[in-house]
């Protein structure tokens, strides 16, 4: 038997501060270009700092949707803010290569988790018709983070010389939300299904749509982290930027990709999301060849600005679509679409190798541009089966 569906909006408040957490993840392409400078690593050890992070989550969404139907999303939400808590203790503690690897593992575990819940723990608070402007509300919050962090690590690192003053910032936040959604209480639909196993995985992989949905989103965050790890190292090779003054970079893409989820929120009200998704990648696919060339100030963070807008609904569209393809099985589907944040760490790896191989940027260019590829040809998938995208 259903509950009755939770329909104040007092709790989107704690709930939406969870997607402020989970904007921390982003920390980890700031730190590593910091860590790169610290601990003179060559690009492809320093991007081994984000595949820790997103490594996870290939590993541990599929558990993560199991566990969820054991003891509910608003307790796995709580759960990964307590590892996540854990993950931003460890740099303050000790400040070592090995030792951030273990707390980017720690940062990427809470996130699997938080990942994996809260957005169907959106789905018992708001109406399926709401659900892909909601979600891109709470992919807003979540920019806001993304762009702080390394706006503060810059602030740190002129002023402090010592860019990690953005972790003890962070830890507070994440008691706060702790201690919101401890207090809060959510009715969760009785949706579950009777058994969440590697078989009902499989079947949900072989519906077709599912399927590219999936790819999609590996590629969308694999362009997503990967701009976030390379846009300042392009700022120092192009202009000659110091890392502290490079990080800038970072928020100048986050502060739009915040902007475009705000958009987003608004105008998916309004107009049909396959149009929507057409509009986004053909600007993320522009922006990316602009990148390819753009040589002064005024040409990066033009291109920037365009990369954050064109980049920011696209997940909140793919995941939106994917949760009410199969309604009744919200927990699985989710824990599916989260293993496609792992292209974090598929893309970045190959980033930094082909980077040091033809030692130059253009090489982390070359594997984002064939992630845009293929966003380019599920967007003509969308256009051609428009009713796939909206029912």
């Amino acid at each position: 038997m259903r509950r009755k569906k939770t329909s104040s909006s007092l709790i989107l408040i704690p709930v939406m501060l969870s997607f402020f957490v989970m904007g921390f993840v982003d920390l980890v392409g700031v730190a590593a270009n910091h860590m790169q400078a610290d601990f003179a690593l060559s690009d492809t050890m320093a991007n081994l700092c984000p595949a820790m992070v997103f490594l996870w989550f290939l590993l541990f969404s599929i558990p993560a949707g199991i566990l969820m139907n054991y003891i509910g999303r608003r307790k796995t939400v709580l759960l990964s803010l307590f590892i996540t808590t854990v993950s931003l203790l460890i740099p303050l503690l000790c400040y070592e290569f090995v030792m951030m690897l273990i707390s980017f593992s720690l940062l990427g575990i809470g996130n699997v988790l938080l990942q994996v819940s809260l957005n169907p723990l959106v789905s018992n608070v708001v109406s399926e018709r709401h659900l892909a402007s909601s979600l891109s509300f709470g992919q807003f919050i979540k920019g806001i983070a993304s762009f702080l962090a390394p706006f503060i690590a810059s602030w740190a690192a002129l002023t402090m010389d010592e860019w990690r003053e953005l972790y003890p910032i962070f830890l507070l936040i994440t008691l706060v939300s702790i201690i919101g959604l401890g207090f809060t209480s959510i009715e969760e639909l009785d949706d579950y299904s009777e058994s969440d196993s590697l078989k009902s995985y499989g079947r949900l992989l072989g519906n077709p749509l599912i399927r590219l949905i999936w790819i999609g989103i590996i590629c969308h965050v694999g362009i997503d982290v990967g701009i976030n790890l390379t846009a300042p190292k392009i700022f120092v090779e192009r202009l000659g930027f110091s890392v502290a003054d490079a990080s800038m970079a970072g928020s100048v893409y986050f502060l739009s990709r915040t902007i475009g989820c705000l958009i987003g929120a608004v105008v998916l009200q309004y107009i049909a999301s396959e149009r929507f998704f057409r509009w986004s990648v053909f600007g993320l696919l522009l922006a990316l060849i602009g990148l390819s060339f753009a040589s002064t100030l005024e040409q990066l963070y033009a291109v920037l600005l365009i990369l954050g807008i064109g980049n920011a609904n696209i997940f909140s569209i793919l995941i939106s679509k994917a949760l009410n393809t199969f309604p009744d099985n919200k927990n699985e589907v989710s824990g599916l679409m989260i293993t496609g944040l792992c292209g974090g760490a598929l893309f970045v790896v190959p980033m930094g190798i082909v980077s040091d191989w033809i030692e130059s940027q253009a090489g982390a260019l070359i594997i984002l541009g064939l992630g845009a590829v293929y966003l380019t040809y599920l967007s003509a998938y969308f256009r051609k089966h428009p009713h796939s995208l909206d029912d």
